[in-house]
């Protein structure tokens, strides 16, 4: 029998990919994906109540919340509200449910903060010093599991992603802003020009498929109190991303350094260390970063191609309204 997992932020990036993409991966591991079936906010345990009264879940994957690092920066107190204490209502409305399964909590690789590039790869052990809103939430939250996960009658486990990449993120991200610009360069909707900031700084990359065998596999493996990374452990230059995705989009653009595109001074090298996560699971990274790449531009090739056609006549009467988008937690 199937074991009933609900999703926290189902509607994005990452939830989307469970229900689509992913979905095969869910069920190779005994799960059945409990749509939310309504509206929900973590600010309000009312809400969640009533949400997982309908689901009545054997495991939850908490991604829901805030996770554009400048949106945080400018709003200090909502990230807060939002990825700290939305957390804890979730904790709540869990056990005034009954709730007795396994909870994975999706923190951030963000939480280290600023690690000198002689202690790369970054490991679990290395000490946390967030140094922005974002990673204060996270780390606090993740407080919260480990004082939960020693009196909750369930498993907690921690997950603190690095860089995610794949098709369907939103253009705030790196990858998918200039994999956009290759896409309206190939289809020749704009001139060969990339805009971009740094393009020095290096991150880990992980395919968002591999993010989601490395959540399930974390779900059913995963040490109760236990904190694991999850990347790549390989490094990667922004400068590097552009020259892949010029190679396989058979381009050569020009490139813009744009000051306005440069963020607030952060870390510039990130490698994370994924030799927890392989120990306790068997977990490895499958898809190349050439193949996320791919997999990405093909995607805003879609979009800009079919942006570009024209709108098609509006049918008159009712029919032109109907239909609705899907619904999960607004902070997904």
């Amino acid at each position: 029998m199937m074991k009933r997992l609900f999703l926290t932020g189902e509607t994005g990036f990452v939830g989307r990919i469970f229900h689509g993409m992913a979905g095969e991966i869910v069920r190779n591991y005994g799960w059945e994906l409990i749509p939310a079936g309504g509206k929900y906010d973590l600010r309000d345990t009312d809400s969640l109540n009533r949400i997982l009264q309908h689901a009545r879940p054997d495991g939850v994957i908490h991604l829901a919340g805030q996770s554009f690092i400048p949106d945080a920066i400018g709003n200090a107190a909502q990230v807060l509200e939002v990825n700290l204490l939305g957390t804890l209502h979730l904790l709540q409305a869990l056990k005034h449910n009954g709730f007795c399964g396994d909870f994975l909590y999706v923190s951030s690789g963000d939480v280290y903060g600023q690690a000198a590039p002689e202690a790369l790869p970054i490991r679990e052990t290395h000490p946390v010093l967030p140094h922005n809103a974002y990673a204060i939430s996270k780390i606090g939250a993740e407080m919260l599991c480990a004082q939960w996960s020693g009196d909750a009658p369930w498993r907690i486990v921690v997950a603190r992603p690095f860089n995610h990449i794949g098709p369907g993120q939103r253009l705030q991200f790196v990858a998918s802003s200039i994999a956009r610009q290759m896409a309206r360069i190939r289809l020749g909707l704009s001139e060969a020009v990339i805009e971009i900031g740094d393009v020095d700084v290096t991150r880990d990359f992980l395919d968002v498929r591999d993010v989601v065998h490395a959540y399930m596999g974390l779900l059913a493996a995963g040490e109760h109190g236990g904190v694991y990374n999850v990347c790549s452990n390989t490094e990667t230059s922004i400068r590097e991303l552009l020259d892949r995705l010029a190679r396989i989009g058979g381009a050569e653009p020009e490139i813009r350094q744009l000051q306005a595109l440069r963020r607030p001074a952060g870390q510039r090298r990130v490698r994370g260390d994924n030799g927890k996560l392989c120990a306790a699971t068997g977990w490895q990274p499958r898809i190349p970063l050439d193949q996320s790449l791919r997999d990405v531009l093909a995607h805003w090739e879609r979009v800009e191609s079919a942006a570009a056609l024209p709108a098609p006549a509006r049918p008159s009467g009712d029919a032109a309204y109907g239909g609705h988008g899907g619904q999960g937690g607004i902070h997904a």
